[in-house]
């Protein structure tokens, strides 16, 4: 059974605040509850608007948002038809059915683009997505597709009160996508598959270097690089990590492994002395030009990696920062 990473304790806030900016007075009594459980009877807007508040106000959210897509099927040119999907988009939203609340919200952009509850709109898709981001164990599909909405809603509304919260949720975002992709590489490592991890952990360095798993990221190139035999490179991955990040322990680690594996100095060649000797005749083909390994011959070394082990106490790779979600709050 998942369990939600981001779910927010609390969503009282955010639907008082939804209520209040979306909400008129209203005469008439509760009516039936929900409309697949009824043939259509027809009812005046005030009479399905009014309940469809007081199921929410109630914590019947699902009943709230049937009430709510009725006025809107009823009343389709009413002024409350607009705030009706609206609230309906809401009422999915706090009953966790993600997926009706993004197409109540997107149907609620396509026909009231230039709304001022627009930005809103916009919030509740991307909050809809990121309810749903899973561990990094999992597809991360959802999680880019939060990270596309909250980037929208940033681009469309850069100075609104949705787009302070959506750029904090999307380094949480971005941190998340970093350790996908390093559970990945660490997964290539443990084979001993160095080229495909590589460019996992180059991939981390690259495009999310401003997330935790950045230093280790580092670490893990120095071991590849190692690994496939590329000094140079590993040298190059371990002074970054010890620019940036001086007093960590994966610097320590990567000090440590380059010091167990220094280089090797070449055999300079005598004078005159060819790089590549030339044979003394002909190879005859499927001849074999070389005597086969002994069985005493020691194996090729390569660097003792921890196969994607975490030191102890680190915090667990490809977790989130456990900073609770703030859910969407009322629009102004």
């Amino acid at each position: 059974m998942r369990t939600p990473l981001f779910r927010s304790p609390s969503v009282r806030p955010l639907a008082l605040g939804l209520v209040a900016a979306l909400a008129l007075p209203v005469a008439g009594c509760a009516g039936k509850s929900n409309r697949a459980d009824l043939p259509y009877v027809a009812r005046d807007v005030g009479t399905l608007y009014s309940a469809a508040k007081q199921r929410l106000d109630q914590g019947r959210y699902k009943e709230a948002a049937a009430l709510f897509d009725e006025v809107e099927r009823q009343h389709p040119y009413s002024v409350w038809a607009r705030r009706a999907q609206l609230m309906g988009a809401f009422s999915y939203y706090l009953n966790r059915d993600y997926t009706q609340a993004i197409q109540g919200a997107q149907r609620f952009l396509s026909v009231h683009p230039g709304n001022r509850d627009a930005p809103y709109a916009y919030y509740l898709v991307a909050m809809s997505y990121y309810e749903q981001i899973n561990d990094v164990t999992r597809d991360q599909k959802i999680t880019s597709q939060a990270q596309d909405a909250l980037g929208e809603l940033t681009r469309r509304y850069p100075n609104t009160r949705y787009a302070a919260d959506a750029r904090l949720k999307i380094d949480l975002v971005r941190d998340h996508l970093a350790g996908k992709e390093m559970e990945i590489g660490r997964f290539y490592e443990r084979r001993r598959q160095w080229l495909s991890a590589t460019l996992r952990f180059r991939r981390v360095v690259d495009e999310y270097q401003t997330t935790t798993h950045a230093p280790e990221a580092l670490m893990r190139l120095t071991e590849t690089y190692l690994a496939l035999g590329v000094r140079p490179e590993a040298e190059k991955a371990a002074a970054v990590l010890g620019a940036n990040y001086p007093g960590s322990e994966w610097y320590q680690r990567a000090y440590k492994l380059m010091r167990e594996y220094p280089a090797k100095p070449l055999t300079p060649l005598a004078p005159g002395e060819l790089v590549v000797p030339v044979a003394t005749r002909p190879g005859v083909p499927g001849e074999a030009t070389a005597a086969p390994p002994s069985a005493e011959a020691p194996a090729p070394t390569t660097p003792t990696t921890t196969g994607g082990d975490n030191p102890s106490g680190s915090t667990a790779p490809g977790a989130v920062t456990d900073t609770p979600a703030t859910t969407p709050s009322a629009p102004q």
